[in-house]
């Protein structure tokens, strides 16, 4: 069968995501949009992905539970797992290892965590758009160890990806690219790529997407989805007719 995801989405907790992005409403807006698949990747934290899986619970959808880590080479990189206490772990260490930066909602944007109810549980007061002290590698080889999907986000773009940090495509064992325009700027036989929204805003869910085949709209089929090529990047919006 075939199913659509879209894997790459920010929530209120993101400290550039709008407020109006509940986790109930990223599930909201994502079953409208006829989505098979959807993610919560919020900025170096998985504290509102407990809120989230209730939400696509009751919506009716499947769901993928990440973090958008932030490298200390300020690469951004899609961490993604079946489950909330994965991500919540990897949340943990992530915590542990991120400079501590004064956060100001005035300049940086709310930190907001949820319940499903889109009730404020609390803020996170430690400024989450930063670094981690984790290198590239150092990263692949934890995500890797939980057996989550590591993805390396917008590669195409000039700023906190693969390519304007570092210039090239380090030889690592990714789970996928990410790109936001056609056709991707590196190419080999080895690259799987793969394409997300990276909304923002409710507006913005489902506007880029990846399609795969498999037996269900779940991690297992779209691991080996990728592990096998079955996907196809779409960087319009989806026709949920």
């Amino acid at each position: 069968m075939r199913f659509v995801a879209d894997l790459h989405t920010h929530s209120c907790l993101s400290p550039c995501g709008d407020l109006s992005m509940s986790p109930r409403r990223i599930a909201r807006e994502a079953s409208k949009k006829g989505l098979s698949l959807i993610a919560l990747t919020d900025h170096n934290s998985a504290l509102n992905c407990p809120a989230f899986s209730e939400a696509c619970k009751k919506e009716g959808i499947s769901a993928l539970f990440g973090i958008e880590v932030t490298t200390v080479e300020e690469i951004h990189v899609l961490a993604l797992f079946p489950s909330v206490e994965q991500a919540l772990v990897l949340g943990e260490q992530i915590a542990r290892n991120l400079p501590r930066v004064a956060y100001d909602p005035e300049r940086h944007g709310d930190q907001v965590y949820v319940n499903e109810r889109e009730e404020i549980l609390g803020e996170v007061e430690t400024y989450l758009g930063v670094g981690t002290y984790f290198s590239l590698e150092e990263l692949s080889r934890i995500v890797q160890s939980m057996e989550g999907l590591f993805i390396p986000s917008h590669i195409d773009r000039p700023v906190n990806s693969l390519l304007s940090q570092l210039g090239r495509i380090p030889e690592l064992p990714y789970s996928a690219l990410e790109v936001t325009r056609w056709p991707p700027p590196v190419s080999s036989r080895n690259l799987v790529f793969i394409s997300n929204s990276d909304a923002h805003i409710p507006e913005l869910i489902g506007t880029r997407y990846t399609s795969f085949e498999g037996e269900a709209p779940s991690f297992t089929s779209f691991r080996k989805a990728l592990q096998e090529g079955k996907v196809v990047p779409s960087l319009r919006a989806i026709d949920a007719g």
